[in-house]
């Protein structure tokens, strides 16, 4: 197999449930993880006789994300009725959008895999309700179906195929999460299905004009899923085409604990759904002054968010970009800084120690257990000389277990920094004595012995002695 004979051409279809406290088309509650099939109602259960009433605020929801994203907003849609059955739709349709949807011809930029800007095209955004669960038992071998995310609204995004690798689509995916994030229409709770993508892939030769033939891989909630995912469908599909054999049009899941897709059933195109407008729902007609209204209601968003931290605070186009690609990062950076007033600290505790430990324990952003109050505390602590930096380390452990004052954390662990000109004094003394070779190597010139030496003191302290005092007065007795 050689991928460098081959264009990858991928596009994405990114579901985002919205941040309403009910469905759309009834008064049941949103909220995630309650007991199964109790937030339904006749509504959405599709019981007889029922009839839908479009939620407003996911109209509000749909157009802020459109005019986020840079898309036409379409003052004349309506809804349609997509017909298919599954066991945990009620109806055997959905109804979403299908030729006039909310918001059209859109754009966001991301970075490819050099670190360039490239423009992903969005061809619409339109709404749509969820379906519900289906929980299947293992133990006594049948499916039960859970309608409490029946009618949940939901958002589509579907971008042109214009994503050329599996890089890509991670940054067009956390651009879109960021973006949703930051105008609050969705929680992004990728691990409750909050956002969600159909990855669609597919390859050519390269100097081939016409689209290979595509596949789908349905429903996928995380980041490495779907990078791993495509990875595996472009090697799959250059294989099979090298081999001689044709690649099917098909929708696949991804299994993630044997890093594989499995066929679930042939590919059916839109003509399948037989669409057509919903009976029970008049069309929807906005008026200039009513998407106007929402723009100026917009947020700042991320991009320019990044370039006033670029300006304003000095910071490296990349820690802007890392900062500001979530919401709950940039605003724990922004409400730090009010406090403590040092934003090279800030950026540098967010973006090194704080982000290590979200990735070491699989946690996103919005899951950090601690405010600002306490990062702006223990960086203070630091400034002022009470801890050093290899203690606040250690707090800023014990703040991800249990969230409390940083002074309390250091008076009941007994952390506070040595600062005493004679206790300092003589830790350095007796490290000094014990290190003979190393206060010669220093003193031949070997400038890398003090490092050795202060290291020394920091362990026979445990690491409590001012650093900066314990350097100072090396090189005073070194000097003698």
């Amino acid at each position: 197999m050689s991928r460098e004979n081959y264009e990858v051409v991928i596009g994405l279809e990114v579901h985002a449930e919205l941040s309403t406290k009910t469905k759309i088309f009834c008064s049941c509650p949103t909220e995630f993880g309650g007991e199964p099939n109790t937030h339904c109602c006749p509504i959405c259960m599709a019981l007889p006789g029922t009839l839908p009433v479009l939620n407003e605020k996911v109209v509000e929801y749909a157009v802020k994300a459109g005019l986020a994203m840079n898309c036409d907003i379409e003052q004349n849609s309506k809804n349609d009725r997509k017909n298919y059955f599954y066991p945990d739709l009620p109806k055997a349709y959905q109804i979403s959008q299908y030729d006039k949807p909310l918001c059209k011809k859109g754009a966001i930029e991301i970075e490819d895999e050099n670190g360039n800007k490239k423009t992903i095209r969005i061809t619409r955004i339109h709404i749509e309700e969820d379906a519900g669960k289906l929980n299947h038992d293992d133990f006594g071998g049948g499916t039960l179906v859970d309608l409490n995310r029946a009618g949940v609204p939901l958002i589509e995004i579907v971008s042109e195929p214009d994503i050329s690798s599996s890089k890509e689509a991670e940054n067009y995916l956390r651009k879109i999460k960021s973006i949703l994030e930051y105008i609050e229409v969705s929680d992004c709770k990728m691990q409750e299905g909050s956002l969600r993508a159909d990855v669609n892939v597919s390859v050519r030769k390269k100097g081939e004009t016409k689209l290979g033939t595509r596949t789908e891989m349905k429903n996928m909630n995380s980041f490495r899923s779907i990078v791993r995912g495509i990875e595996y469908e472009i090697d799959r599909q250059i294989d099979l085409i090298e081999d001689g054999g044709v690649v099917e049009q098909e929708t696949l899941r991804w299994d993630d604990v044997s890093g594989r897709t499995f066929s679930m059933r042939d590919k059916e195109d839109a003509q399948d759904y037989r669409y057509f407008p919903e009976p029970d729902l008049v069309a929807i007609r906005l008026s200039n002054e009513y998407i106007e209204n929402i723009r100026k209601s917009l947020p700042e968003l991320p991009e320019s968010r990044k370039n006033r931290y670029l300006s304003e605070y000095g910071l490296s186009v990349r820690d802007a970009d890392l900062l500001t690609s979530s919401k709950y990062l940039s605003n724990l950076f922004e409400n730090t800084l009010e406090v403590c007033g040092n934003a090279k600290a800030v950026c540098n505790w967010i973006l090194s120690d704080i982000l290590r430990i979200l990735n070491e324990e699989e946690k996103e952003p919005n899951e950090i257990p601690f405010t600002y109050k306490e990062l702006a505390e223990l960086i203070t602590l630091i400034d002022a000389g009470t801890i050093s930096s290899a203690i606040a380390k250690k707090v800023l452990e014990e703040l991800f277990k249990e969230p409390k004052s940083p002074k309390e954390i250091i008076e009941e662990k007994g952390w506070i920094q040595i600062s005493d000109e004679g206790a300092i004094k003589e830790v350095v003394l007796k490290v000094l004595e014990e290190n003979p070779q190393s206060v010669a190597d220093y003193k031949g010139g070997k400038d890398k012995a003090l490092g050795f030496l202060v290291g020394q003191a920091m362990k026979q302290t445990k690491g409590k002695a001012n650093p900066q005092m314990l350097n100072k007065m090396f090189i005073e007795e070194l000097k003698k």
